[in-house]
């Protein structure tokens, strides 16, 4: 196989470079912020949710339509997206996922039951995706014009999201790390049960947190939408690239899924620029399974005792 790019001037290879790592923070951005949002699911709610990407499909749609139909733009959409959001996260937890907690007896049985439940949602959220939007792909130019940013050129609506990933994540860790509600989350998180010893209301916090990382989901629903096409198939690619980071960065950890997206962006448009775009999925299983030989928790994980 022949290298698709070469470079014959030293200037060329810096543009180049400038041009991946650009693109692969805000490819790996992206992933980081979807990736945030299920490692809260599975980290505090211990649901490992499958239908994950088919909310942040939904949102994108949400967002295309939003801006075609009433000339909302994707950036104040959020507004009306991110409590939409939330509010159906915490239905689908209260209503579906409650009586599986309830009853199982065990983390590995409550595990095994919440991936059947949401295997069926993520059906039927397809489905009916199918059924408004057909399987045709869907886009719509928002900010897309190309500023020069040290030699290499980047759309705008890249830069914005990136932005905007980086707010909500940085927004997410304070959240967690200096207000009561989030030292109750990263408790229930550590040990539930010692949790409810100290008077904290696991199931409230779980569902809370349930809600707030499918809204974190849609958060990345809107900002991909406003870069890239979409149909409605494309739920369970962002499934299995949040669930690759997740585990990558160490399951629960939310420095591990940043540090873990960033490494995959960076990865991937490597791999697309420089070898062939058609292996970027292939580099992407080869990274996993190398971090998983070196580190068989992750790159943050900690090894249980």
């Amino acid at each position: 196989m022949t290298v698709r790019v070469s470079c014959e001037q030293t200037e060329d290879c810096s543009v180049l470079l400038v041009d991946i790592l650009l693109s692969g923070l805000i490819l790996g951005g992206m992933y980081a912020l979807v990736a945030m949002g299920l490692t809260l699911q599975y980290g505090v709610a211990r649901i490992l949710n499958l239908a994950y990407g088919e909310v942040m499909v939904a949102a994108a749609f949400l967002a295309y339509v939003l801006f075609t139909g009433a000339a909302i733009v994707p950036l104040v959409g959020l507004v009306v997206v991110l409590p939409l959001a939330f509010a159906a996260n915490w239905l689908v937890y209260r209503v579906m996922l409650v009586p599986l907690v309830r009853r199982a007896k065990n983390r590995a049985a409550l595990e095994t039951d919440s991936i059947l439940a949401t295997f069926g949602l993520l059906f039927v959220l397809q489905g009916i995706a199918f059924v408004i939007f057909g399987g045709q792909y869907y886009g719509y130019a928002f900010l897309s014009t190309p500023v020069s940013l040290f030699g290499a050129t980047v759309a705008v609506n890249r830069l914005v999201a990136l932005g905007f990933a980086a707010v909500l994540a940085i927004g997410l860790y304070l959240l967690l790390t200096r207000t009561r509600t989030g030292t109750a989350i990263r408790a229930v998180a550590v040990d539930p049960t010692a949790a409810r010893l100290v008077a904290i209301d696991v199931d409230r916090i779980a569902a809370l947190a349930f809600a707030a990382g499918g809204a974190l989901c849609a958060a990345g629903g809107v900002l991909v939408s406003m870069f890239l096409t979409f149909n409605a198939a494309m739920g369970v690619l962002f499934t299995m690239k949040a669930l690759i980071v997740v585990i990558m960065g160490g399951v629960g950890n939310l420095l591990g899924a940043l540090a873990a997206g960033l490494l995959l962006g960076l990865i991937e448009t490597a791999v697309a620029r420089l070898v062939d775009p058609g292996l970027t999925l292939a580099a992407n299983y080869a990274l996993f399974l190398a971090v998983l030989l070196v580190r068989p928790t992750g790159l943050f994980g900690k090894v249980a005792r």
